[in-house]
């Protein structure tokens, strides 16, 4: 017989995970609405050189025109390939790439094509977004839309417009002063949307590398102490000084020999190396960024980390060092972002578990360190060696 013995846990189907705070496109979005089509998209228009330079920029928009021609028998925009009964048609373009797709734009659709995109701006007409700018434009009237009017960040001002109407004035009585602009004063709405996209930066978090297996050095490499306490404690130390709060990456077996004051984080993606590390605390919490270090950096300083952190480009999937041997990335001295959560297990999927290799193959800030000889892996007896006596610090 079934029980409600309040003691004993509550079964549920599925795991329970941290769900990303992405909204219906991504996780930065803003909905713009309250004018006519074309406004919006001349508005768009003439945002965008101001914002790309420094953003990733995806646009929302739809096209009644197409829908109503295929409505009519007509090829409603659609090749020739799509009408002949192709579900995806990829099309190199040379200077861009276009995919048409036949499938249902869904909710979980919608956040996947827009994935690499660091902001995303909606025609509101159309579509949704968690957060929206308003236009106080007389000929396209809110007083239907209030129900998309959940987050307001902006409002704009058309010519000869001053006065919010009173069912807005309404709406927004508990919200407080929103701000507002001129819809011509493109500059300055530039700059808002960029402070706006400032302030909703991640979090960030900091993990220590330590759950390898250590077959070279013949000996737990974060045990070792190079700076009177054992690397990974000396490691996380470094960390504390830049980040919100820090964790130790490790396996399930090393959770009891951690030192006392470190916090673990079990790896959940077992038998993938540092890869596993990095996807395990980004499941923990997909909504911030993570500074990953690996403990066999016995030369990396705190000046170094600060170096990373002030140098940070959140609009990248990561911010990483070059490594001083190659052009390439170094992966283990690096900032990923929310964004890399998805780019990881992408490449998980396709077999491959090398962090370095979704670096080098996505859009990375990448640094020239301050100084190279910091990113130095200690990864043997014979470098250890060579490390304390560099050091002078070897008990």
């Amino acid at each position: 017989m079934p029980t409600n013995d309040a003691s004993q846990p509550r079964r549920t189907k599925h795991a329970a995970l941290v769900r990303p705070a992405v909204g219906e496109f991504g996780r930065h979005e803003l909905a713009i609405l309250g004018a006519p089509c074309g406004k919006i998209k001349d508005l768009v228009t003439r945002l965008l050189p101001l914002l790309t330079p420094a953003l990733s920029i995806g646009y929302v928009d739809a096209d009644h025109a197409a829908g109503d021609d295929a409505a009519e028998g007509g090829a409603g925009g659609a090749s020739s390939i799509m009408l002949a009964g192709a579900s995806a048609e990829l099309t190199d373009k040379i200077t861009f790439r276009r995919l048409d797709e036949r499938r249902e734009l869904d909710g979980f659709a919608q956040k996947e094509l827009l994935a690499h995109q660091s902001l995303v701006l909606v025609n509101g007409n159309h579509f949704r977004a968690q957060q929206q700018i308003i236009i106080l434009d007389p000929a396209k009237p809110l007083d239907r839309k209030l129900d998309r009017l959940t987050d307001v960040q902006l409002i704009l001002l058309p010519e000869g417009v001053r006065e919010m109407p009173a069912y807005l004035l309404a709406h927004f009585a508990q919200k407080g002063q929103i701000p507002a602009l001129l819809l011509y004063d493109t500059a300055a709405i530039a700059a808002f949307i960029r402070q706006w996209w400032q302030l909703h930066q991640p979090p960030l978090r900091g993990l220590v590398l330590a759950g390898g297996q250590s077959q070279r050095m013949q000996t737990d490499k974060g045990r070792l102490r190079y700076h009177g306490q054992e690397q990974r404690e000396y490691a996380a130390s470094l960390l504390a000084n830049v980040c919100t709060d820090v964790h130790v990456s490790c396996r399930p077996d090393q959770v009891a020999d951690l030192p006392a004051g470190l916090l673990p984080l079990p790896d959940r993606f077992l038998h993938l190396g540092p890869l596993g590390g990095i996807l395990s605390a980004l499941q923990t919490d997909p909504n911030a960024a993570w500074l990953v270090v690996a403990c066999d950096l016995p030369f990396l300083s705190e000046a170094t980390l600060r170096h990373l952190v002030q140098h940070r480009n959140s609009a990248k999937v990561a911010t990483a060092f070059q490594s001083p041997e190659n052009e390439f990335p170094e992966p283990l001295i690096t900032i990923w972002e929310p964004r890399s959560y998805g780019v990881l297990l992408r490449f998980l999927g396709l077999g491959y578990s090398c962090p370095r290799k979704a670096l080098i193959n996505s859009d990375v800030e990448l640094l020239a360190a301050p100084d190279p000889n910091e990113l130095r892996n200690v990864n043997t007896p014979e470098e250890a060696e060579v490390a304390w006596q560099e050091l002078g610090t070897k008990d």
